[in-house]
């Protein structure tokens, strides 16, 4: 028999227009389901997804007779874990110098996609990065974001630092550090405006800086307030003024509370932050993103290691060793928390640690799971389509044997993975 392409045509658009081509359904049956973070969870739920969105929830183990149904009922589900202080393009240890040297950034970007893919494996559907080669994340980030590689959903910084800050290159040559410094690297109030405006121009989500020193600058500068108040205000206002945030690394309480004065949005790491600076967080509405995994990192490799330099060493034994009771202080005071490990520092994948490091600093397993969903959404002002499982989000859906809230080491062992619809694991 011959068929014509004018019949095939004709038999084509007729399925499509008939709705002979109906859009994905999948129907989640779980056990418990923490819908909303902060509320109670709730017994045997069904769950409705179409495409990339949550259509419904509902009582019950309902049917749904053209939906593929996803069996959970005897899990612990809840929305996409978030992590808002993440860095894909690298990991800590004895081979970074070689690596900087050796390794191509086309080589770097490539890992950066396994990095990515083993963050979203780990349960982390949305993550924050803020500090990377910016030109090759924001090509992960937008890959992703088409569908050409897997990984979380990206929200890329880019990077505003001052000579001989923190994020400013150290450890090297005198002519290396010429080589690498980037046009970022600013001095005074307008040239860091300039820097500032720079970086949104060429994809910054938000703006990263650092207003006090750090602990992985090889450098004995200190951890106290370097970028001075007037540079600040002037990457605050030129960064708000074109629709984006600023996240100020910030360790010593000067650092902290010239940057909360300036209007950023969070503080990452907050090491030292005391009375005045917890008064700031609460007249600000800022988060504190606290970051102990990486100073349990930092710490225990500058004791058990020897690649790190003197200064080095110093820094991370005394910051590393402060930061959870540090942290416990802040959270006691009613500071609000997004969840942040520095990943990077520490090792990806195991982001996670960060939700037991803070419980072991005394706050409650509820919270730690607000600050992973409810409040990092809200940081990344995407509390509409992500952070809950509610009608019209993305389906970012995770689930556990059992329950975080009983045991919030839980969350080391995602069983079931889906962002925007596509599972990655289950």
């Amino acid at each position: 028999m011959t068929v014509s392409i004018k019949n095939i045509i004709t038999a084509c658009t007729f399925t499509l227009v008939s709705g002979f081509v109906s859009a994905d359904k999948q129907l989640i049956h779980a056990g418990q389901l923490l819908a909303i973070p902060g509320e109670a969870p709730r017994l045997e739920q069904s769950v409705l997804i179409e495409d990339d969105k949550i259509l419904w929830i509902k009582n019950g183990f309902v049917e749904v007779n053209d939906a593929k149904l996803i069996d959970l009922k005897n899990s612990f589900v809840m929305p996409g874990l978030m992590d808002m202080h993440v860095h894909l393009q690298f990991e800590l240890g004895p081979d970074n110098d070689k690596e900087a040297l050796k390794m191509s950034d086309e080589l770097m970007a490539m890992r950066s996609t396994h990095y990515a893919l083993k963050t979203l494996q780990a349960g982390f559907t949305t993550v924050r990065d803020l500090g990377s080669n910016p030109q090759y994340m924001y090509a992960l980030r937008d890959s992703i974001e088409r569908g050409w590689v897997d990984g979380p959903r990206i929200i890329a910084a880019g990077g505003v630092g001052i000579t001989g800050g923190h994020t400013d290159v150290s450890g090297m040559r005198h002519d290396l550090m010429e080589y690498y410094t980037t046009k970022q690297i600013c001095d005074g109030p307008y040239d860091c405006r300039r820097a500032a405006r720079q970086a949104i121009k060429y994809g910054g989500d938000l703006i990263k800086i650092a207003s006090t020193g750090g602990v992985l600058t090889d450098r004995a500068t200190g951890t106290g307030q370097q970028m001075t108040n007037d540079e600040l205000i002037e990457v605050v206002s030129a960064a708000k003024s074109m629709g984006k945030k600023v996240a100020a690394h910030a360790h010593q309480e000067d650092g902290i509370v010239a940057a909360l004065e300036a209007g950023v949005a969070s503080i990452e790491h907050g090491s030292y932050a005391g009375p005045k600076a917890v008064k700031l967080f609460k007249k600000t509405g800022a988060y504190l993103v606290p970051t102990l995994l990486a100073g349990e990192t930092v710490k225990r490799l500058a004791m058990e290691s020897n690649f790190m330099s003197p200064e080095i060493k110093a820094k991370a034994i005394r910051v590393g060793g402060d930061m959870q009771s540090n942290f416990a202080k802040a959270s006691k005071a009613g500071v609000k928390v997004a969840f942040g490990t520095d990943s990077g520092v520490s090792q990806h994948g195991i982001n996670a640690q960060e939700a037991v490091l803070m419980h072991q600093a005394g706050m409650s397993e509820m919270d730690i799971l607000v600050s992973a969903t409810v409040n990092a959404a809200d940081l990344i002002d995407r509390s509409k389509t992500l952070g809950t499982i509610e009608s019209g989000k993305h389906a970012d859906i995770i689930a556990m044997d059992n329950s975080p809230l009983e045991n919030i080491e839980e969350l080391l062992d995602v069983d079931f993975v889906m962002k925007g619809g596509t599972i990655y694991k289950y």
